[in-house]
């Protein structure tokens, strides 16, 4: 039998975390989706900056909100495809002095594909619960749904972070354990997150063992998780195109670069990489 958690002891261990976020978008009037987001991003910062938000519970509103308001711009450049103009002297000054150390849009941007997922995991995994009872009460209309029926959030989907699903619990409610602690943002990246879609020339045939040992030469043995060589129309040509599974989404930040696009070459065929984007009217394989 699977252990749990009720939802008050739940927020009661995120109590700080809710402080903040009831800040956000109740005294400082936020946007809840973009606060949703914010409170994830700075959710993923703990893991390297720990107790930046323990921080802020201390810190008078007109600050939280110019926190808040720089990480809504790390966010927006997360979306971006053309990365910040580096800045060695850091353009977000205040989330510099709660992490101690000097930091820029452009260090969060090098890290773009894993703060993504990590940011989408934190969502869905640990802000849609422990928020939903705030949001229930401040998104107008909200009131009159009952427990445990999905609230729509204006905002979402989002066209980066993707759908969640809110549904207010009563406090008595068993949250399952597993969906809480038993993963981890490493391991638990969503295959599409972790996927590159690879482009070959013509006339130039590349196989999937070539694919392997060039990424696995460059990121790390066994960096390569799976690779899907996708069949030409032709039966006499080779394939074109292929979708590459690593299994950290960190080495797509590694071979990108910053960039869209990354050229390599193997065996004196060229091979360009770019982050796979699903299109379900388009991906048919």
């Amino acid at each position: 039998m699977s252990s749990g958690i009720s939802l008050e002891d739940l927020h009661l261990f995120h109590k700080i975390d809710r402080d903040v976020f009831t800040r956000l978008v109740v005294y400082l009037s936020r946007n809840p989706a973009e606060s949703l987001l914010v409170l994830a991003m700075w959710l993923w910062f703990e893991g390297h900056f720990p107790s930046i938000i323990d921080k802020m519970v201390k810190l008078p509103n007109d600050l939280v909100n110019k926190l808040a308001k720089e990480g809504a711009t790390c966010l927006k450049w997360l979306e971006s495809k053309v990365p910040p103009v580096p800045n060695e002297a850091g353009d977000m000054p205040f989330t510099s002095i709660i992490m101690k150390r000097t930091v820029s849009f452009n260090f969060f941007y090098q890290q773009r594909f894993t703060m993504i997922s990590g940011i989408k995991t934190l969502l869905n995994k640990v802000c849609v619960i422990i928020f939903a009872d705030i949001l229930h009460r401040i998104i107008p209309g909200q009131s009159r749904i009952h427990l445990n029926s999905p609230i729509p959030i204006p905002g979402f989907p989002h066209p980066t972070f993707g759908a969640i699903t809110v549904v207010p619990r009563s406090l008595d409610s068993i949250i399952p354990s597993r969906g809480l602690w038993g993963w981890s943002l490493k391991n638990d990246a969503p295959v599409d997150d972790r996927t590159m879609f690879l482009t070959f020339s013509r006339g130039f045939p590349v196989t999937e063992a070539e694919v392997k040992e060039l990424f696995n030469s460059y990121y790390g043995i066994d960096c390569v998780e799976h690779v899907h060589m996708v069949p030409s129309g032709s039966l006499s040509d080779h394939p074109l195109y292929a979708k590459m599974v690593v299994r950290d989404v960190s080495t797509i930040d590694q071979i990108l670069c910053n960039g869209s696009i990354a050229k390599f070459k193997t065996n004196g065929k060229h091979v360009w990489a770019r982050k796979y984007e699903r299109r379900e009217h388009l991906d048919k394989f």
